[in-house]
């Protein structure tokens, strides 16, 4: 585990799991890259961190769990997972997209994924932490309130 921001990615297609990994490696920085082909792994290695924060690339379909399902595992854990997490399925049909409204995933990517799709999704989940430690480190009296919590 590092100490950085980092992305597990949950796919039960082994080789499209890697191709997402790799596609990540090329831009991404600011923390590890974690792969799962079984949700169950991923459950277990979830619950095991830290509570914390983290990128999690999920498939909506994974055997016989759905990435919805994942995400309730592990939000004790990782209470913003639903809101840090990128979706991804073969077809974005109007049950997946309410599925995804309804558990406040914002992120929706159809399968071929495009890297530069993805590429911006993960951006723009790391511009939101981003953008809040900056703003701990120019304002001690907030820091000051969040580290209350």
């Amino acid at each position: 585990m590092s100490d950085g921001l980092d992305v597990i990615i949950v796919d039960d297609e082994p080789s499209l799991c890697e191709v997402i990994a790799e596609t990540i490696r090329r831009f991404y920085t600011w923390g590890d890259i974690i792969t799962f082909t079984k949700a169950d792994e991923a459950i277990s290695y979830c619950l095991g961190r830290d509570a914390g924060i983290a990128i999690f690339i999920i498939d909506v379909f994974l055997g016989e769990k759905s990435g919805f399902s994942f995400l309730d595992a592990i939000e004790k854990k990782f209470p913003t997972a639903h809101q840090d997490t990128i979706m991804i399925t073969g077809y974005a049909s109007d049950d997946v997209v309410d599925m995804c409204v309804a558990s406040d995933v914002h992120h929706l990517l159809e399968k071929p994924i495009k890297p530069y799709e993805l590429q911006l999704a993960v951006r723009a989940l790391v511009a939101k932490y981003m953008k809040f430690a900056k703003k701990l480190l120019r304002d001690p009296a907030f820091a000051e309130i969040v580290a209350k919590f």
